[in-house]
């Protein structure tokens, strides 16, 4: 029997702006990801009954988003009760991870169908609201970093500075993301991937500024600098702004993951197949240079080069976090986010990973490329990567 994991099918929610009154502000976070799960095994007629499991990833786990939201939004999709879930956190790259631990669970024989997930509600269940007022950190853990750890804008300014990215590269960056991801709605490139919400009008990416050019970004003002932290790192320019950064932003998305043979009993054709996985941890005060040493580990592991890979989906927190990646692995610019990235499309934390899956399935089909790459930097310093390829 073969355990090869392979992707049936992939959809996602538009994205919406993470802040009240913005496209999905109204929908309950359990109901937003229901939403892609009943419309996942729908459209593929598969029984709900017959999945060993869902492994769902969300990071902001409380309020609205607590008590285990992944079996939750199972339970409202109308997934018998039998069928379990779980909720992971490996920050921005939760639904990754999902991914990655589903498909090995078919690798292992543990799982024959099994779905990958994630959601976040960033107008609901506002990021940062599972430690306020709290101490994430500790005294054993501020004792190892004395000089003290900082937010991921602080990061993203230090690998800009690290690097010496502009901010007029940055903005150029951040407006050819818009750029990209508004000619691939215009072309109809995301209908098939993207879900109609019950109660929401249209299936456009709420976080898509057509139009957006550097000049105009150029006017944002720095989002991170204070008189404290200017002084601490006097080598930092404070050039990322809301601008050259993801937006917070609402959605959910999900993966339906098999094993080869089962697809086939049930006459369903998939996508593609998983080829290799890597995770890595990385300074956790630079937090977000691991998707660097993350793909050179993950293509390793697959025996490939960069030239095998035809399409890469790099993670867009920040502009210069996909610039430093580029610059060290020497990317083509072409290959890489072809649709655009998270500061169009937006950055919903657990929903990201299985999203640039989606994004990354479809690319690869339209453009007849046969194998991808996606990598996505996580708080804390970590980083995960996985390549798919594309099965005709």
């Amino acid at each position: 029997m073969s355990h090869e994991a392979v992707i049936v099918d992939v959809v996602r929610t538009p994205s919406g702006r993470g802040k009240p009154g913005g496209l999905l502000s109204g929908i309950h976070p359990v109901d937003l990801l229901a939403g892609v799960l009943e419309t996942l095994v729908a459209r593929n007629g598969l029984d709900p009954a017959t999945i060993d499991d869902v492994i769902g990833g969300c990071v902001s786990q409380i309020g609205e988003q607590s008590y285990n939201i992944t079996r939750n939004a199972a339970l409202a999709a109308g997934f018998r009760d039998s069928v379990p879930a779980t909720t992971i956190d490996r920050q921005c790259g939760s639904s990754q991870q999902a991914a990655t631990f589903a498909a090995q669970g078919v690798q292992s024989g543990a799982y024959d169908i099994v779905i990958a997930c994630g959601v976040e509600s960033m107008s609901r269940v506002p990021l940062g609201s599972s430690a306020a007022g709290a101490d994430p950190y500790g005294t054993r853990l501020r004792e190892r970093y004395p000089e003290g750890l900082v937010n991921q804008g602080v990061s993203a300014e230090l690998i800009a500075a690290r690097w010496g990215f502009s901010r007029g590269e940055l903005d150029d960056f951040a407006a050819e993301s818009h750029r990209r991801a508004s000619d691939a709605a215009s072309a109809g490139l995301f209908d098939a991937e993207t879900i109609t919400v019950p109660g929401v009008e249209g299936r456009v990416d709420e976080t898509v500024r057509s139009g957006t050019t550097a000049e105009r970004l150029a006017g944002l003002a720095p989002a991170f600098r204070t008189d404290a932290l200017a002084e601490r790192f006097p080598e930092v320019d404070w050039s990322i702004t809301p601008g050259n950064s993801s937006p917070l932003t609402d959605g959910a998305s999900a993966a339906l993951i098999m094993s080869a043979d089962r697809a086939a009993s049930l006459g369903l054709r998939p996508r593609a197949r998983f080829h290799a996985f890597a995770v890595t941890g990385s300074d956790p005060l630079l937090m977000l240079t691991g998707v660097i040493p993350a793909t050179a580990r993950v293509l390793d592991r697959g025996r490939l080069s960069m030239d095998d890979i035809d399409a890469f989906e790099v993670n867009e927190a920040f502009a210069s976090v996909p610039l430093a990646w580029a610059r060290e692995t020497g990317a083509d610019p072409a290959k890489l986010n072809p649709r655009g990235g998270a500061i169009a499309l937006g950055h919903a934390l657990g929903s990201s990973g299985t999203r640039l899956l989606t994004t990354l399935v479809a690319e690869l089909e339209a453009s007849g490329g046969r194998f991808g790459l996606q990598t996505m930097c996580e708080g804390g310093g970590m980083a995960n990567a996985t390549i798919i390829e594309r099965l005709s």
